[in-house]
């Protein structure tokens, strides 16, 4: 067992004693004492300067596990005990089996041969999944992923960023190279089936593994998770969010995705989901990856030139201006070097000296993103449209009618939407992409 196991087996135990997760300081105290650190040491490394209120932290957890966990637990014997606890299958705090170590009994132990050869079958559903023919400029995204979902089994990933910038294309690259390291990979696309338990159906029906004395479909599919290594991924997650609300708030009716995302997290199992989309959502917020494995990769724009080399565009000078005019998103840049191609002969100095331009797809794109804004969102995003360099928080208060709490609110929305992002100098100074600037822009000129 490591630490951030834990960590997180202790923390199940004081959410269920206390209601609350562990803070700073109480994960510091267990890191230092699974490590043999004395009082004193916890209390330097934590920068605190007396011993005896790391002391009075450490006995009040010791007082909560022992009476949640029926032993007599202190701080000689706080190791081998936690470490006791769960070897002897410890099950009251989750509704499945914790089986961190190795000295777990395997459950296929008492298999038959033909049980054991069809646990070996593997099931792939990519017919929803994209086909990838090109893939350049996500290598070390690439290596990220391969890294949480290969050496550390991270149970929940997001993969996040703006429409276009290469995210399903990232996953399904992946997956492309990595399908026979999975028993089960099954994509699904929040846009065909919004329904959480139309989704587990299928799965369930795919694997056949719905059983008729088990109507609960979220425990047959933990239990699934937790009996093969499954990959299973859902793309379009923003669809069973509000539009016009601040990024992330679950529509009524798709509340029980909220559940369905916290029990991947927190139960153990030997599987991953991921979750593909251009808002974060709030489960990816609040679980702490230091208890949880939960991982998010936010996609930036490129700057690879193979589209430009491909199409043979001209005035290489001008390459990089253009990548900066459109964010680095690889689908608005293949879409505009086709316009560049065919109507300006391909030169690129042309091109940006005819003036910005928005394609029908850029557009209907962008319409999306404006529409789901809340009405606070899009005031800010009308302000920021109208300076030419980035902004303060100052800045933006002098020119809207905001409350302070409105806009830190809704500055925070349009961060986790990818709108606006953050340059740390003696001010934070707020930035809103060259391309979304232009869009509004057109749109409030065409009002």
């Amino acid at each position: 067992m490591n630490i951030t196991e834990l960590l997180q087996f202790v923390d199940q135990v004081v959410q269920k004693h206390t209601g609350e997760h562990l803070d700073d300081l109480e994960k510091s105290v267990l890191k230092g004492l699974w490590q043999g650190q004395t009082y004193n040491q916890i209390a330097d490394k934590s920068g605190y300067n007396s011993q005896n209120y790391i002391g009075d932290v450490s006995r009040k957890l010791f007082k909560i596990l022992s009476e949640q966990l029926g032993e007599d637990i202190n701080k000689s014997n706080f190791c081998w005990t936690i470490e006791r606890v769960i070897n002897s299958q410890f099950v009251g705090l989750v509704n499945t089996e914790i089986n961190w170590c190795d000295s777990h009994p395997n459950p296929n132990i008492n298999q038959s041969h033909e049980e054991k050869l069809n646990n070996k079958i593997p099931y792939h559903d990519l017919t929803l999944s994209p086909k990838i023919t090109h893939f350049y400029g996500r290598e070390t995204e690439l290596q990220t992923l391969s890294d949480w979902l290969i050496n550390q089994n991270n149970r929940l990933i997001s993969i996040l960023g703006l429409p276009g910038i290469g995210k399903t294309t990232l996953v399904k690259h992946f997956i492309d190279l990595n399908l026979q390291k999975f028993d089960l990979v099954i994509w699904k696309s929040i846009k065909l089936s919004h329904s959480l338990d139309n989704i587990l159906t299928e799965i369930l029906t795919f694997t056949k593994s719905n059983h008729t004395e088990n109507n609960n479909k979220l425990t047959q599919l933990l239990n699934l998770l937790n009996q093969k290594r499954c990959l299973i991924i859902l793309d379009d997650i923003q669809e069973i969010f509000i539009p016009g609300q601040f990024a992330g708030q679950y529509k009524p009716e798709y509340k029980d995705y909220k559940t369905f995302f916290t029990k991947i997290a927190e139960i153990e199992h030997q599987s991953s989901l991921i979750l593909i989309s251009q808002e974060q959502c709030q489960e990816m917020v609040c679980l702490d990856d230091e208890l949880y494995p939960v991982k998010c990769l936010e996609l930036s724009g490129l700057s690879n030139i193979d589209i430009f080399q491909k199409l043979k565009l001209k005035d290489e000078q001008s390459w990089s201006k253009l990548i900066d005019l459109y964010g680095g998103n690889p689908v608005y840049l293949k879409d505009i070097s086709n316009v560049i191609k065919n109507i300006f002969q391909g030169s690129v100095a042309d091109f940006i000296n005819e003036g910005f331009l928005l394609t029908e797809d850029m557009k209907s794109q962008l319409d999306e993103l404006l529409n789901r804004l809340s009405p606070i969102e899009q005031q800010i995003i009308s302000a920021m449209s109208k300076f030419s360099q980035p902004v303060t928080r100052e800045q933006l208060r002098e020119n809207l009618t905001l409350s302070s709490t409105e806009l830190i609110n809704g500055l925070q929305s349009l961060n986790r939407r990818y709108l606006v992002t953050t340059i740390e100098t003696e001010k934070t100074l707020f930035n809103i992409s060259t391309i979304f600037q232009e869009y509004v822009k057109i749109t409030e000129a065409d009002r």
